[in-house]
């Protein structure tokens, strides 16, 4: 049995997971799907005070109070910042960290880092413009999705908080090394937010330079949009289930 913890992205909550959960439970693993503080049925906790360090403790203590180690641990799109703080300060808990269509950020940076800045212009504006510092969700079509998951995903998002955004995340990358990762790279059609993140991890000096070698990493493509939970849960549970040892 392993121990799975699975982390949405911006806009979600647990919710998305929903079918990759059952997947690997029928598998006889133990599986946690986190929701965020101020994110799914956790929206009415939405505040101008939700960070990315609140945000990285609702992982950690998930963590500490299932009282889980040999955790897969994996982290969709914003998440990818989540999944490199826990890889940083709790490597000895992980067997494997699985960004899927996720941020992987050097050390420094933001979420917001390697957005253009069109993109950033227009979040940080909106975020401004509401009245509690949040990131409006964008239409679910952005993520290749249409029919009943297209409708799934449009009344189940909610507002992100804003000060998220630009957070910067420091951290020590020969620790985040010792901990084996995969990136899952969503083809079809790829999010442009995520085309650094794609290109960072196709090259070998990220892994083996900035990321200073250590445990393995890998690439696998997986042909649907940003949201695998949503669009081919079979198939990114396929995946996951490789890393249960």
């Amino acid at each position: 049995m392993a121990n799975y913890v699975l982390v949405h992205g911006a806009w979600h909550g647990a919710w998305c997971w929903r079918h990759v959960v059952a997947r690997l439970v029928s598998e006889g693993h133990r599986t946690h799907a986190v929701t965020l503080t101020g994110l799914g049925e956790r929206a009415h906790l939405l505040s101008p005070l939700v960070t990315l360090e609140t945000h990285i403790a609702d992982v950690a203590n998930t963590i500490e109070a299932e009282e889980l180690t040999d955790v897969v641990l994996a982290v969709h799109s914003y998440a990818g910042m989540i999944g490199t703080a826990i890889a940083d300060r709790m490597a000895e808990r992980l067997r494997h960290l699985v960004y899927v269509d996720a941020v992987v950020p050097q050390p420094g940076e933001s979420w917001s880092s390697t957005h253009s800045s069109t993109v950033r212009e227009s979040r940080l504006a909106a975020a401004q413009a509401s009245g509690n510092y949040s990131l409006p969700p964008p239409d679910p079509s952005i993520f290749g999705l249409d029919g009943g998951g297209y409708e799934w995903v449009r009344r189940r998002q909610t507002l992100h908080p804003g000060h998220t955004y630009q957070a910067a995340l420091d951290f020590d990358p020969r620790r985040v090394s010792r901990v084996p990762r995969t990136f899952i790279d969503c083809t079809r059609p790829a999010l442009a937010t995520i085309s650094v993140a794609r290109q960072r991890v196709r090259d070998p000096s990220f892994w083996d330079g900035a990321w200073h070698g250590g445990a393995p990493a890998a690439v696998v493509e997986l042909d649907t949009g940003h949201d695998p939970m949503v669009s081919a849960p079979a198939a990114l549970a396929k995946i996951l289930l490789r890393f249960a040892g």
